[in-house]
């Protein structure tokens, strides 16, 4: 072959290889980089966790803008992070302020942190996904009867719950005491959304569980009502509801169990160390893993009036040991536990 040719053929295709590399820069510099905007109006331990998991998770050439919000939600403009990578994290440390109203009209997503977030978000106008998340379902329940925005049907909105729903709590009762049915719950008149969730998965079982609950109306009938509810129990469960989220109730609850040798199940580890049998907990790592899926579900699908409800899916089971040897049970390891969920959900 004429050595000219073979070297005009040579220069060719490098250059082609240059253009084409060329093409693909100017391509990815005029392609805009998903973007999650999170919102804050508290400085909750676990939602700040949850919110170091979700940075940690973003891809690299993305935005993430953190917004901390004012008290009240004010619409005002807000100290906010912007990071694409780490090594960017690293280089450009500053901070830039925006304001709320700005970042939501360029965002791919929004996701709101926890009760007071989620209202001040669901407030503003906007039509990108958003996600409600780090909720309990009385949260939730409360933001469907109190705001209309919830139901928008130009926007799509997901809320994830912070808490297993009652389905893997019962999973994880059968998987400890399998010749057991009696579910003993003490509850207040606001955890009736709560009591009805766990009827219908207690009607889901085989054999269906009999769900024994009694009502305190305030702190000074939580005694009278555990004494009613012990006899018709095989075991207890604390709800995530006021008696579960108060230190000196749950204790009650774990006293009177303690007395008549009956399990305490529950959704907190915090259960768990104070004298509690088992529960299946979420971790916020866990939690922001699932919200970004959730993200992804409600940027693929079509929208509609109802919000996108997906309740926290076990990260693990914790048991406390010492409370097993005291009612004399052999209890599978933790992992085996956790994994007889996964099979069972």
């Amino acid at each position: 072959m004429n050595p000219f040719i073979s070297l005009f053929r040579k220069r060719l295709r490098r250059g082609a290889r240059i253009a084409l590399a060329m093409g693909a820069a100017l391509l990815t510099a005029h392609t805009p980089a998903a973007a999650l905007t999170v919102l804050m109006g508290d400085e909750l331990a676990a939602h700040s966790e949850f919110v170091q998991y979700l940075r940690a998770g973003q891809e690299p050439g993305s935005r993430f803008d953190l917004v901390r919000l004012s008290p009240g939600g004010a619409d005002t403009p807000q100290a906010t992070e912007t990071a694409s990578t780490e090594t960017e994290r690293s280089a450009n440390a500053g901070v830039r302020t925006r304001s709320l109203r700005a970042l939501a009209a360029d965002a791919n997503l929004t996701m709101a942190v926890g009760m007071p977030a989620a209202r001040a978000a669901l407030e503003r106008p906007g039509q990108q996904p958003l996600v409600l998340a780090m909720l309990s379902r009385l949260d939730y329940e409360n933001l469907r009867a109190t705001s209309p925005a919830l139901r928008r049907g130009d926007r799509r909105v997901g809320v994830l719950l912070r808490d297993p729903a009652m389905a893997d709590q019962l999973a994880l009762v059968g998987a400890v005491l399998p010749q057991k049915q009696r579910i003993g719950v003490v509850a207040t008149p606001e955890s009736e959304p709560l009591v009805r969730e766990l009827q219908r998965a207690a009607q889901g079982g085989s054999p269906p569980w009999d769900v024994q609950v009694e009502y305190a109306p305030d702190a000074k009938s939580l005694a009278a009502s555990l004494r009613a509810v012990v006899p018709r129990s095989d075991a207890l469960m604390v709800l995530p509801d006021l008696i579960g989220d108060s230190q000196a109730a749950t204790l009650s609850v774990l006293r009177a169990g303690a007395e008549a040798g009956l399990p305490v199940f529950g959704a907190s580890e915090g259960l768990v160390r104070s004298g509690g049998l088992a529960a299946a907990v979420s971790t916020p790592a866990q939690l922001a893993q699932q919200a970004r899926l959730l993200g992804q579900k409600l940027a693929s699908s079509g929208g509609g009036a109802s919000p996108l409800v997906e309740s926290a899916t076990p990260a693990a089971v914790r048991v406390n040991a010492t409370v097993a040897r005291g009612l004399g049970l052999r209890l599978p390891e933790e992992r085996e536990l956790a994994e007889r969920l996964t099979v069972t959900r």
